[in-house]
């Protein structure tokens, strides 16, 4: 290689994993890292990993995707997941940190490490060399620039907006039914039919949802090509109905009318596992759109695979760009993680930081990369950041990405165990057929 150490760039969570991953490898690492040459809009310490949003990493059970990423990322060694463990503070369920000393001991951790380089820059260009790129959601603009001009490239820059996505497992067919309008196209749709009375409940209480805040940098931003429901719903009682919930040429099996309104769902994947709610992009905080999402018939009990969300947002179009180790394709030497590579979340953005950060390792010493698999929620993550789809969206963890069982599991929580189950063995497979 051109040069004997991996340049990093991007100390977030995804390029600290990486980072510990290389050199626990034997291979050197310079770290770049912009601040406090420059922060970004959102970041104010100069310690490696901040978080900047919430300091809870979700739920550790094995019944909840989020946990069994967990227990992968312990498998792995990861630095990320030793850190939490260490500065973690009281939440229930969830593994949650003190932010301060979570970053402390990720900075201290690889600055102190023989194979580490931190270099504090501002990086325009994409370096030479192996490479891995980790700078986030907030990726400078002149970087942005740079990854642009990359076969495939899309304009990386724009206000995200995106509706929740639900798992298919997790409907009420009951209520549900499948249809399109005039019945035309087939039944591409799942319909969640209202009734005036449900209708009214819904509107009142999306009217009086709370919303998440925006950012001082997102205020100045407006995105022109969707409004978020509770906007549209603002402008009167009657603005849903006649917009993204109109009923027209939509008939109730149950009782052979059109409702009074609609809220479609339209498939996620080809496996017809997760679907998202159509117009349903929204700035609802995510314990509001659980509340009152599963207002809607049928959504009573649903599983949410990932939130509705508009927000300043930078992520590759990962289905053009990238393949399943998170490398460019045509260029094993250029790989990318975190946020921008078109996962969402901390802990996938670790995750993502350690497969790119393996698979390239092994690349530089001349053995098969590992395939994690879309039976292991590592491999399900990488495996969606290169997979096409019409409206590529970033994703968390959640069962709805692995592939199904192939047998049958009555119940919901005996199936997540199985998969559970699946994923460890899996990866215990994975771990001793390619050596990690």
């Amino acid at each position: 290689m051109p040069n004997d150490y991996v340049t990093i760039v991007g100390g977030g969570l995804a390029g600290s994993e990486a980072a510990w991953q290389l050199v626990n490898r034997g291979i050197p690492v310079k770290l770049i890292e912009m601040k406090p040459v420059k922060f970004s809009p959102a970041h104010k310490t100069e310690g490696f990993a901040e978080l900047v949003c919430s300091n809870s990493l979700k739920a550790e059970h094995l019944t909840n995707a989020s946990g069994v990423l967990k227990a992968e990322l312990r498998k792995l060694n990861s630095l990320i997941l030793a850190a939490a463990e260490k500065t973690r503070v009281p939440a229930g369920g969830a593994l949650a940190v003190d932010r301060h000393a979570f970053s402390d001991y990720i900075t201290e951790t690889l600055k102190n490490h023989p194979l580490v380089t931190v270099e504090n820059a501002l990086v325009e260009e994409i370096p030479e060399g192996p490479c891995i790129i980790a700078t986030g959601p907030l990726t400078d603009p002149a970087l942005t620039a740079a990854i642009e001009k990359l076969p495939g490239a899309k304009s990386l820059h724009f206000f995200d907006a995106a509706a929740p996505i639900v798992t298919a497992e997790s409907l009420d067919m009951t209520k549900v039914f499948r249809a399109s309008r005039y019945d035309r196209g087939g039944s591409d749709y799942l319909n969640c039919p209202m009734d005036e009375a449900e209708y009214n409940a819904f509107y009142d209480a999306l009217i009086a949802a709370e919303l998440a805040p925006l950012h001082d940098f997102e205020k100045k931003l407006v995105f022109e090509g969707c409004l978020a429901v509770e906007i549209l719903a603002s402008r009167g009682r009657q603005t849903l109905a006649f917009g993204p919930l109109k009923p027209v040429g939509l008939i109730d099996p149950r009782t052979g009318k059109e409702p009074y309104a609609v809220v479609q769902l339209r498939q996620e994947n080809e496996a017809g596992t997760m679907y998202n709610l159509v117009g349903f992009q929204t700035r609802l905080k995510w314990g509001e759109q659980k509340r009152v999402f599963s207002m809607i018939p049928g959504l009573e009990n649903a599983d949410f695979a990932r939130y509705g969300v508009m927000h300043r947002n930078t992520y590759l179009n990962g289905p053009d760009m990238l393949q399943a180790n998170y490398a460019l394709k045509g260029n094993p030497m250029l790989r990318f993680a975190g946020q921008l590579s078109g996962v969402e979340g901390y802990m996938e953005s670790t995750a993502s930081g350690l497969t790119a950060a393996i698979g390239l390792a092994h690349a530089l010493k001349g053995i098969p990369e590992p395939d994690f698999t879309g039976k292991t929620v590592i491999g399900a993550l990488a495996k969606h950041v290169c997979t096409p789809s019409a409206n590529f969206q970033p994703m968390n963890s959640n069962f709805g990405i692995l592939e199904p069982l192939t047998e049958r599991v009555r119940g919901k929580r005996n199936r997540y165990e199985k998969m559970a189950e699946r994923a460890e063995q899996t990866l215990t497979e994975v771990i001793n057929q390619y050596g990690i």
